[in-house]
């Protein structure tokens, strides 16, 4: 399996703390890839260095064999790599309407059938052409992020990194942005980076997971660990033992 997005001991510091710490790994073309870990652990940091909103001081990228440095990225780039963040009510700017939103990186990449390709994006996200003209604050959590969502997507990306997407959302709205993603992928032949909180939206929705603490890759499992519990690093035992009885509670 090619190799989609490769990290190589990458390192972030933030006045001489280590945020990431020589983290390493390879992601498959079309995998679905999660991070796990208790906050602090440096998942979202991971997410942030690789889409360039972070630099890192150390390490390597490449995505589909083309390096990156730090903090700099190419057009090239974003149309290869796209990412949803965790808070849809911030993530949308207030003052533009979503045909203003969806419009926005196609003319930025110089991309024609401007209208076709903003009613294919609404419709893969399920939101009609009755939503191309209404406002961030006029929508629900849900169909802000289903507009994130078609942002993402609108430019045709190869790599979706999903930071906590639905996190933010009420349980009832959570699995409808899952399916939805996870159908996307299935369409497009995407490859998830997925950061999450939650084991049980990691097992559902990844194939393979990194288990991060304190900067550093703990260990890096089948997402069939989770069900069979096949850990190696007691940290991971422990972490998948409060995720349950987060949820018995």
């Amino acid at each position: 399996m090619t190799s989609a997005l490769s990290i190589r001991d990458m390192v972030v510091t933030y006045d001489d703390f280590a945020a990431l710490d020589h983290v390493s790994f390879d992601i498959g073309t079309g995998e679905s890839f999660g991070i796990v870990g208790e906050s602090g652990s440096g998942k979202s940091t991971l997410l942030r260095a690789v889409a360039g909103l972070a630099a890192f001081d150390k390490g390597s990228l490449s995505v589909n064999g083309r390096a990156y440095s730090g903090r700099h990225r190419d057009r090239n780039f974003y149309r290869t790599v796209q990412m949803v963040f965790q808070d849809p009510y911030g993530s949308l700017h207030p003052r533009q309407t979503v045909d203003r939103l969806l419009f926005e990186p196609l003319a930025i990449h110089g991309l024609d059938n401007v209208d076709a390709r903003i009613a294919r994006a609404l419709d893969e996200v399920g939101l009609g052409a009755g939503f191309r003209f209404r406002y961030s604050h006029q929508l629900s959590g849900g169909q802000r992020q289903r507009v994130a969502i078609a942002r993402a997507l609108i430019l045709e990306p190869k790599i979706l990194l999903l930071d906590e997407p639905t996190s933010a959302l009420d349980a009832s709205i959570q699995a409808e942005i899952l399916n939805l993603l996870e159908q996307a992928r299935k369409d497009r032949n995407l490859t998830f980076v997925m950061v999450s909180h939650d084991l049980g939206v990691i097992s559902h929705m990844c194939e393979r997971l990194a288990v991060m603490r304190g900067g550093k890759v703990v260990e890096t499992v089948p997402a069939q660990a989770l069900e069979k519990r096949e850990f190696s690093a007691d940290y991971t035992r422990k972490l998948m033992a409060a995720s349950e009885g987060f949820r018995r509670s």
